[in-house]
């Protein structure tokens, strides 16, 4: 099963998150295998952290339960909340195979969170700027409550518009990068 995982920074963290970094690293170091997707989100201006992206595959509900809640960031206070999704990934493919690389252009994360019926179950047709894409889902799988994707884009608008804008309650856009170690 796959599982959408948005840790969002509590304000006045920066420091915490930073003193963590190499917890956080070695923590998700031991789910390498299961990993579709991983990064943080960056504030507009300073590109200081406001959150961390992880999209991964797990057993099940309670296993992505536990990854989320025993994350050393989350323990220690860094996150003010916590986004966990089921998700389909809809590509097929991790961050890791996306053709544009890992750096180059500006990367988004785009949270549309739905009302009422669903949309935009499938990717768009041009997926060449697309590193994931796939609904948000209940805990069962059965209902839709919204997209999720990581996107390359020019800017946040054009990263907005590849959501159908009507059918979602609300569409965030956060700046975001490929995350892990350092090369």
């Amino acid at each position: 099963m796959e599982f959408f995982c948005y840790h969002r920074d509590r304000p006045g963290s920066p420091a915490l998150r930073d003193e963590l970094l190499e917890e956080h690293w070695s923590y998700m170091d031991g789910y390498a295998k299961e990993l579709i997707a991983r990064g943080p989100t960056l504030a507009d201006v300073g590109g200081t952290p406001t959150g961390s992206v992880h999209i991964v595959d797990l057993p099940d509900a309670v296993a992505a339960r536990a990854f989320a809640f025993d994350e050393p960031g989350y323990q220690a206070g860094v996150y003010r909340d916590v986004l966990l999704r089921r998700w389909s990934n809809t590509l097929g493919r991790t961050m890791w195979d996306f053709p544009g690389g890992r750096t180059g252009g500006n990367r988004y994360l785009v949270l549309g969170f739905g009302t009422g019926q669903a949309a935009d179950l499938a990717a768009p047709p041009d997926q060449d700027e697309l590193i994931a894409w796939g609904p948000l889902l209940s805990d069962t799988g059965d209902a839709w409550l919204g997209t999720a994707a990581l996107v390359r884009a020019a800017d946040p608008e054009t990263a907005r518009a590849i959501l159908t804008p009507d059918r979602y309650a609300d569409i965030e856009v956060h700046n975001w990068q490929f995350g892990g170690r350092s090369s």
